[in-house]
């Protein structure tokens, strides 16, 4: 789907994303980098048509292969909780419909984004590549695992839940490295932890408030 389609006239998704800049503002964030970005990002583009008129809601909606695309609020959340200043190198486990893997890489120097289930993977990379967004790798692989052969990370991004902080993603993050990601039980709520890596190599971890995700699971997806 084009930017800017929808029903109605062309300008109608450029109004709904301003209004939602607006609201995410009266909830409290307001990293202008992350608004800028979340406005540049027409979220219609990532949906299924089915869902268009509520594209630029603040909201999850479902996509395909039984997943969510998380609500702008969490995804503005989890985005500023990296602390990016434009020169990192990001790690993101999930890509999903590619909307929180486009937010980052307006902000970062570049996302590695690791998806279980190759359709999805599939659609992502077009869609990103229809924005112009050049700064993204995709693969299809086990999250879990994350990406050894582009380690080590500045920043890791896990957009399902954990049921406990994966080592081995936190042996990919680099010295001062940050993890933002959800843990605690399947189909319950979750805490969205912020880890960081300190100097001392010992990990500080802070959660940031309750969340609900759909679980981490390991491995490929066999039909995807």
């Amino acid at each position: 789907m084009a930017a800017g389609s929808g029903n109605g006239s062309d300008n109608e998704p450029t109004v709904a994303r301003a209004r939602l800049v607006l609201d995410l503002r009266a909830r409290g964030l307001m990293d202008a980098d992350v608004l800028k970005a979340i406005e540049q990002t027409p979220r219609i583009d990532f949906v299924d048509p089915a869902y268009a008129a509520q594209a630029e809601q603040d909201r999850a909606l479902p996509i395909a292969c039984g997943q969510t695309i998380s609500e702008p609020f969490i995804v503005a959340t989890m985005t500023h909780a990296l602390k990016l200043t434009g020169r990192e190198k990001v790690l993101e486990v999930g890509t999903g419909s590619g909307y929180q893997t486009a937010v980052l890489a307006r902000l970062c120097r570049c996302v590695c984004s690791v998806e279980r289930y190759r359709s999805l993977m599939q659609d992502a990379e077009k869609r990103l590549a229809a924005l112009g967004l050049t700064n993204v790798s995709l693969m299809h692989g086990d999250g879990c695992l994350g990406w050894e052969g582009e380690a080590p990370f500045d920043r890791i991004i896990v957009t399902a839940a954990a049921r406990e902080i994966p080592e081995t993603l936190i042996g990919q993050l680099g010295p001062g490295g940050i993890m933002i990601l959800p843990v605690g039980p399947d189909n319950g709520v979750q805490r969205l932890l912020r880890v960081t890596i300190k100097d001392d190599g010992a990990l500080r971890e802070e959660t940031l408030m309750h969340v609900r995700f759909v679980p981490l699971v390991p491995g490929k997806a066999i039909f995807s």
